[in-house]
């Protein structure tokens, strides 16, 4: 089984956390790149040496939010083609349409039971 990258950008380090778990019980073959913020995802990708297959990009961080880090990871050629997925607790039609226009390929609106977030990422990652 060919291994898939996931990064998670999110300022909640509980967040990275069961994004991590759930995304370990999907598949046993994952590597993993976490960010605490879109500076420090930033430096990691300029540097990785495989880059993520897809990256969950939080929208609520202070210093620079999610619309801005969108905007960045689009910016930089070695980044752009990978799929942004938008990652939050909530979404409205016009945040929705901004993210898409900006770039990103989805989004996933962060669930309540964590149990129900390996189906969620699996739903959402099948078509990209």
């Amino acid at each position: 089984m060919e291994t898939t990258n996931f990064m998670i950008i999110d300022d909640d380090a509980d967040d990275r956390f069961f994004f991590k778990a759930a995304v370990r019980k999907m598949q046993s073959s994952v590597k993993f790149m976490e960010a605490n913020g879109c500076e420090e995802a930033i430096i990691l990708l300029r540097t990785a040496e495989h880059l993520p297959h897809f990256i969950f990009l939080d929208i609520n961080m202070p210093r620079m939010d999610g619309s801005e880090c969108l905007k960045q990871l689009k910016r930089e050629a070695k980044l752009e083609h990978i799929p942004v997925i938008m990652y939050s607790t909530s979404f409205s039609e016009e945040s929705i349409n901004e993210f898409h226009t900006l770039g990103a390929s989805t989004y996933l609106k962060k669930p309540t039971d964590m149990n129900l977030l390996p189906e969620q990422i699996l739903e959402v990652i099948k078509d990209l």
